[in-house]
């Protein structure tokens, strides 16, 4: 069997970017996918894409800020698939803007699509994760970062998700749920149009990454967290990992 055959697991913001990675490579591992975000294209896309390589999916359009959309969703999956054993939190918004510039609205944006929607998912999912469950969140290598260069509330909420992981893995470990964030370096939509308007930052990135490229979001990113999620790794938890080619710590 493979490595998560069996097993069910939901990704939001799973239509696009790394979303889509991670729940390509979880249904190449063998889970079935309940795959969420706003964009009913984009997840009908996705969903597509997984059934064609012999695996089994559910799209759900789903606002995550919304409490009534995110107990929809986890109800749709118990009733789908009879149970949940992981949950990826990919979805948020990326805020730019220098702290006197950045708009109230977005800010306040920026907290109920990251840790507060993260938080909420995760309390939902907790009855059913009990027992061997495993959690990802998705972060960032900027929670770390000593130039968050217009980036400082998306700093800001990455560094409070990262202290909501390590909580969780604490409180949670004894209910056998494993909860892990990941900071990725990734070739998203995002990154292409930052790579095409600001060539000279997108090459000095680029230099800063030790093994010298950005990581494909299902190749490499993806393929981690469904380690991360396997049995493989049944002892790893309460951890940021960064999945960036060394971008992180090494230099």
């Amino acid at each position: 069997m493979p490595a998560l055959g069996g097993r069910t697991a939901i990704v939001t913001g799973g239509g696009h970017g790394v979303g889509r990675g991670i729940a390509l490579s979880l249904a190449e591992a063998g889970a079935q996918l309940v795959i969420c975000g706003r964009t009913p294209e984009t997840l009908s896309a996705v969903r597509k894409e997984v059934e064609a390589r012999g695996g089994v999916a559910l799209d759900i359009v789903c606002d995550i800020t919304r409490a009534a959309d995110l107990e929809r969703l986890v109800a749709a999956t118990v009733e789908r698939f009879g149970g949940i054993n992981i949950l990826v939190n990919n979805a948020a918004i990326v805020p730019h803007g220098t702290l006197l510039e950045i708009d109230d609205a977005l800010v306040q944006a920026a907290w109920e699509t990251g840790p507060v929607a993260t938080l909420h998912l995760m309390r939902l999912c907790h009855p059913h994760l009990k027992g061997d469950g495993a959690i990802v969140n998705i972060s960032s290598g900027i929670a770390i970062s000593g130039n968050a260069h217009r980036r400082g509330i998306y700093a800001a909420t990455k560094a409070a998700l990262n202290a909501i992981s390590r909580a969780a893995a604490n409180e949670w470990g004894p209910d056998g749920i494993r909860v892990n964030t990941i900071m990725p370096v990734a070739r998203t939509e995002a990154v292409e149009r930052f790579f095409a308007d600001e060539p000279e930052r997108a090459e000095a990135m680029l230099a800063a990454i030790p093994l010298g490229r950005v990581g494909d979001t299902e190749e490499d990113i993806g393929r981690a967290v469904a380690f991360i999620v396997s049995p493989d790794a049944r002892y790893i938890t309460g951890v940021t990992i960064p999945v960036d080619g060394g971008s992180s710590y090494i230099r």
